[in-house]
């Protein structure tokens, strides 16, 4: 079981992760937008944090970047989970320091996967 910070603005999505994650056990934290994720992942130091890009004010990007150079929260694994599919995105994602990069809609199985590969790194 892990604790995996869930930082979306979609409610919809949010919702879609959470049922998949609880199903597997997993507790699930949630912020709806990227400074807030930043300031939750800071306080609870969650197993895994999964970040959309588009959302307003600071976004996915510019949050991971923030995480993963941050002592106090770089150990935490990033994985992007976006609609945005071009390999230009992918290649950005992980210059801020994302451990992984999913597309959406992204199945149970393929979210599971991801979550345990980072967490075992």
């Amino acid at each position: 079981m892990a604790r995996i910070l869930v930082v979306d603005d979609s409610p919809t999505e949010t919702e879609v992760f959470r049922s998949m994650l609880e199903k597997n056990g997993h507790v699930v934290l949630t912020a709806e937008n990227g400074a807030d994720g930043v300031a939750l992942a800071r306080q609870e130091k969650p197993d895994v944090v999964l970040m959309d890009i588009v959302m307003p004010g600071l976004n996915g990007f510019q949050a991971t970047r923030q995480l993963t150079k941050d002592p106090e929260t770089e150990n935490i694994p990033v994985v992007i989970v976006t609609t945005k599919d071009q390999e230009t995105d992918r290649v950005w994602g992980k210059r801020q320091g994302a451990s992984g990069y999913l597309v959406k809609p992204v199945s149970e199985a393929i979210l599971l996967s991801e979550i345990n590969s980072v967490m075992s790194r």
